[in-house]
C-alpha cells in the first residue's frame, strides 16, 4: 500500500513521521528511506511572524532542513533558507534547486548523497536505480530485513514536476510494491498530491491519503503488521 502523507506546511508532518518510524521499528518493522527534520532556533524577540518558515505560533525560526538516512541514522545538511545560503560561503546552492526557483537552497552534493542512499535501497529491492552511475551498496550500509517500510520525506517540485532531485526514490516508488518494500509512505504537499497519484497509482493501486494524526498512525502500524513486519 502507498500512503501519501500531506497537509498544510508546518503542521508537524515530519515530527509525526519520526514518531511513526520509531513505533514501526519498536513493533519489528524495518524502516528505510529518509526523513527531513528542520533546523529550528528560537525566534528573536520582536521579529515579525509568518516569514522565512516560522512556525504557526511564531516562536521558532526555521533555518534549514536536514536529511536523516534510515535505517542507519546518518544526518546530512540538505537545504538552507535562501537568504542564509546567499550569505554563507560554506553552503553552495545547487543548480537543480536554483533552476526550479525553489524557496530553499538545496545542495547538489546533498542530493547526490541521498540519491546514493536510495540507490543502495533500490538494489536491495531488486530495482534498477534511475541513475545507474550511482555507487554500489556501501560497505557500511545496513542490510534490510524483509517487509520493510519505505519512507520518503519529501517529494516536491523537483521530483514530481521536474523529474530531478531524489530520482532514485522515484525509481523505487515507480516500481510499485515489492517483497522488500510492500508498503511505502511519501510526504507530498497538497498542491502536488494529484501529480503524485497520477504517477504512482498505476503500479500501487489507489493511494491512501493520510494526515499526521492518531488514526493514520494506527492504520500504518496495522498495515505493516499484516505484511509480516512484526516478529
Amino acid at each position: 500500500m502507498l500512503f501519501l502523507l500531506t497537509g498544510d506546511v508546518q503542521i508537524g508532518k515530519t515530527r509525526w513521521l519520526e514518531n511513526l518510524c520509531a513505533g514501526l521499528q519498536a513493533a519489528g518493522t524495518c524502516v528505510a528511506g529518509v526523513v527531513a527534520p528542520g533546523q529550528w532556533v528560537p525566534r528573536p524577540e520582536g521579529q515579525p511572524g509568518g516569514k522565512h518558515g516560522f512556525d504557526g505560533a511564531g516562536r521558532f525560526e526555521k533555518l534549514g532542513i536536514d536529511n536523516v538516512l534510515l535505517p542507519q541514522g546518518e544526518r546530512i545538511e540538505f537545504a538552507r533558507r535562501r537568504d542564509l545560503a546567499a550569505k554563507s560561503k560554506a553552503f553552495t546552492e545547487g543548480t537543480q534547486a536554483k533552476a526550479a526557483k525553489l524557496g530553499w537552497a538545496i545542495s547538489d552534493t546533498a542530493i547526490a548523497q541521498v540519491n546514493a542512499h536510495f540507490a543502495a535501497l533500490a538494489k536491495q529491492a531488486g530495482i534498477t536505480p534511475a541513475d545507474s552511475g550511482m555507487p554500489a551498496l556501501p560497505a557500511n550500509e545496513t542490510r534490510l530485513a524483509p517487509h520493510a517500510m519505505l519512507v520518503v520525506d519529501e517529494l516536491g517540485r523537483l521530483e514530481l514536476l521536474h523529474s530531478c532531485g531524489l530520482t532514485n526514490a522515484l525509481a523505487i516508488l515507480d516500481a510499485g510494491p515489492t517483497p522488500q518494500f510492500p508498503h511505502a509512505i511519501a510526504v507530498v504537499r497538497e498542491t502536488l498530491l494529484d501529480e503524485a497519484r497520477r504517477r504512482f497509482e498505476p503500479r500501487w493501486g489507489k493511494a491512501t491519503v493520510i494526515g499526521p494524526d492518531d488514526a493514520a498512525r494506527n492504520l500504518v502500524l496495522e498495515t505493516a503488521r499484516a505484511a509480516g513486519g512484526a516478529h
